[in-house]
């Protein structure tokens, strides 16, 4: 199972593309794109889902997996994420790839052990999990690969109830 996993926003939209055999799993890709604020916010969003509909032209993967919108004390932030997070999932139902949604707490908890590990343990964990060199930078790249690998290792039920 090829996985690209998408940590949202429209400022800074981390990527990560796990490949999963036989319960190993191999980092393929990994990065993120960034928006200018100065631009207008239709155009970020256009940015983000063309290098969504890029990578799954390139990638083919079996599924897309996002981590889920955290409404925090910014509700404008939410609000921006929530429209990155929908150009990813058009990007992915245009392709006719499943997406699937994981709470922050959850892909923490399935990578690090504890639902409320913070950036760095994540980094760490996922440079483990996967036998990385180095821990992937920046932490949106690091948290997109954790959400993949967080699809990629769910029971299948799980992944069908989403």
């Amino acid at each position: 199972m090829k996985v690209i996993g998408i940590d949202p926003g429209t400022a800074s939209c981390g990527y990560g593309i796990v490949h999963e055999s036989d319960g190993r799993l191999r980092a393929i890709d990994h990065g993120w794109w960034k928006t200018s604020a100065v631009e207008r916010p239709e155009l970020r969003l256009k940015t983000i889902f063309a290098a969504v509909v890029d990578l799954i032209e390139v990638h083919r993967p079996d599924a897309v997996a996002l981590e889920e919108s955290f409404v925090g004390a910014d509700a404008r932030t939410a609000l921006s994420v929530g429209q990155a997070r929908g150009a990813v999932m058009v990007a992915a139902a245009n392709a006719g790839i499943e997406c699937a949604e994981y709470p922050p707490a959850r892909v923490k908890q399935v990578i690090c052990g504890y639902g409320r590990a913070d950036k760095q343990q994540v980094q760490k964990m996922v440079k483990a999990i996967l036998s990385l060199q180095a821990a992937p930078t920046p932490s949106h790249a690091s948290d997109a690969l954790a959400v993949a690998i967080c699809h990629a290792l769910a029971p299948p039920l799980l992944r069908i109830a989403g």
